[in-house]
């Protein structure tokens, strides 16, 4: 397996969120990056995550390392590990009091967790093959533009009222 970090969020030209992995040792990923796509709430928790900046609520995110944490339990690693007909399949792996666990998770969930957790993302050696493109293949919108997907949530969660959600 290869670890690797979050190098950006960033839109694809299909304005679709797409989260970039890439290799922290150079030598493995060979100027390389793996794209994931991902939905836009996973992104701006994600964002939140890495840019580690709060939101005046809780995101689920947020919640499930409280409830780990107070279970005394916490996060070893994510791993991504295999791609099913161009899905990104992903585990995450809990130190629990009473041993190792592992869940299946959507990439996005895993990525979110380990970015609030401070855990390791691993990606399978035949994943990044298959899937990991050149870095200079994709555009980043920079620092500013995630800055600004930042900025939108805050604005969003400010001025979002709860029963907007009710059924």
């Amino acid at each position: 397996m290869i670890r690797v970090r979050v190098v950006g969020v960033a839109l694809d030209p299909a304005q679709q969120h797409v989260i970039l992995l890439k290799p922290i040792d150079a030598t493995r990923g060979r100027d390389r990056v793996l794209p994931v796509w991902i939905g836009p709430q996973e992104a701006m928790s994600i964002l939140v995550a890495i840019e580690g900046t709060g939101s005046p609520r809780p995101l689920a995110h947020d919640l499930m390392t409280a409830i780990l944490g107070e279970l005394s339990a916490s996060v070893d690693r994510v791993e991504i590990t295999h791609l099913d007909e161009g899905t990104f399949h992903a585990r995450v792996v809990l130190n629990t009091p009473v041993g190792p666990r592992t869940f299946d998770s959507r990439p996005s969930d895993a990525i979110a967790l380990a970015a609030r957790a401070d855990a390791p993302i691993l990606v399978a050696d035949a994943v990044f093959d298959e899937a990991g493109v050149p870095d200079d293949a994709v555009e980043l919108d920079g620092d500013r533009a995630d800055e600004d997907r930042v900025e939108e949530f805050r604005r969003f969660l400010d001025h979002v009222d709860p029963d907007d959600f009710q059924g």
